[in-house]
């Protein structure tokens, strides 16, 4: 048996104390003072909160912890020394800038799987349990903030945006409201949304994580996970409560991920052009008495992730007769083994949250955006695909490709020799 050294800290001693393993498929060992989880109940204490904590795990109701791919980063802190395992957050004066009110789509079970409605709200509706002792974390947090954009710069210079000193400042930012949300799924509803048995779900999921939660197989009755994966952040543009009101026009930009086009600006797609016009038109509604909506997916490469993208991107290039239109989807697949991994299902679960019930203007080419947001209820007015102007030399390979395939457009379809004749930059052309 291993001796704790004399002069470690009595911090130290504790940790020591606490480091021996308790696996959480031993039924008897853990959760055994877990509050019930009742998804989609009204009354926010009969639904119960959502406990992912561990620093009580006789209270813990749901497989996984917060943070999603962060966790990892928490573990090596903690293995360091340099975090302390039992921390529990101080949530004073972290309540939301703004409050999403509730609305009917909480209360439907199979409305929203993919996140807690109630994830903003920890401090005032669980507060009794909260003063108990309970340690729950908000999954949902808001906040406001200014939007520094040098495409909106350019707008406002052309004269295709103005400066109102409301949503546009006279320092040329844009007033939006942050709101960030961790994926909270509830298993039985996601299983249900995708036709598969709620056991053959949990089975795939942990046989594809590498074992990653044993509860998966072990504990049928823990019905909530908090899977290790990117959250999503929505940006709205004027007042959040008129995104439930049809008659109030909204115009919408449901984004995923792309950090080398977002961010850095690579231009072998339209991703950032595409993103920065959405937030241009979503705040130009907003300056008409409308109000606009961007939600931000992480599902860097289609959700293949950003390695795979850069197989797939070496692999158009070096292919004989160069990256061309006519390839562009076989080329991911032979990669990847699909052509698009993130079914877009769990998508509209963000604007159900807001009670979005109508758009008017969606800002999306894609399909499966269009059709997951129609079945779950919401009403489309207007598509808009990205202008002709802002589209890239070298991704006009990716977007006839697009529109060959079948995405939306307002323009012509290329098909045949001359969509073959789309050419991307070579390789060596650095």
């Amino acid at each position: 048996m291993s001796q704790v050294p004399a002069n470690i800290n009595e911090k130290k001693r504790r940790e020591h104390r606490n480091s021996h393993v308790i696996l959480t498929s031993h039924f008897n060992k853990v959760f055994s003072k877990s509050l019930p989880i009742t998804w989609g109940a009204k009354d926010p204490m009969e639904r119960g909160p959502v406990i992912a904590t561990l620093s009580n795990l006789d209270n813990k109701n749901a497989i996984g912890s917060h943070s999603g791919s962060y966790t990892i980063y928490r573990a090596l802190s903690i293995a360091a020394g340099a975090f302390p395992r039992d921390h529990k957050p101080d949530l004073e004066n972290t309540d939301p800038t703004e409050f999403v009110a509730p609305q009917e789509s909480w209360f439907d079970p199979e409305k929203i799987v993919s996140l807690d409605p109630w994830g903003a709200h920890v401090n005032s509706v669980f507060k009794p349990l909260l003063d108990t002792g309970y340690n729950i974390q908000p999954t949902i947090a808001i906040t406001q903030a200014h939007l520094n954009i040098p495409e909106i710069r350019e707008s406002i210079a052309k004269g295709n945006i103005k400066v109102d000193g409301k949503i546009i400042t006279t320092a040329k930012d844009i007033k939006v409201t942050k709101v960030a949300i961790e994926p909270v799924w509830y298993l039985p509803s996601i299983a249900k949304r995708f036709h598969i048995d709620e056991g053959v779900l949990r089975k795939v999921l942990f046989q594809e994580t590498g074992g990653m939660f044993p509860e998966l197989v072990t504990r049928p009755d823990l019905k909530v996970l908090l899977p290790p994966i990117g959250s999503s952040t929505a940006y709205i543009f004027g007042s959040m409560k008129d995104l439930s009101n049809p008659n109030i026009e909204l115009t919408c930009r449901v984004h995923d991920e792309c950090n080398g086009s977002d961010v850095f600006g690579s231009d072998i797609c339209t991703c950032r052009p595409y993103l920065t016009y959405g937030i241009e038109d979503a705040a130009r509604t907003a300056q008409r008495g409308g109000v606009g909506i961007v939600v931000y997916f992480r599902k860097e490469g289609r959700a293949l992730g950003e390695v795979t993208k850069f197989l797939v991107y070496n692999a158009r290039k070096r292919q004989k007769g160069g990256d061309s239109a006519a390839t562009y989807f076989h080329r991911t697949e032979c990669v990847a083994g699909v052509q698009d991994a993130r079914f877009q299902e769990f998508m509209p679960d963000v604007l159900n949250y807001f009670g979005i019930k109508k758009i008017h203007n969606l800002h999306s080419m894609s399909n499966m955006k269009y059709d997951a947001i129609v079945k779950a209820g919401i009403e489309i007015v207007n598509r808009l695909s990205i202008p002709d102007d802002l589209i890239p030399a070298d991704a006009q390979v990716e977007i006839e490709a697009k529109k060959a395939s079948g995405y939306f457009t307002s323009g012509s379809v290329k098909s045949g020799s001359t969509l073959d004749q789309v050419k991307g930059r070579k390789l060596e052309e650095k």
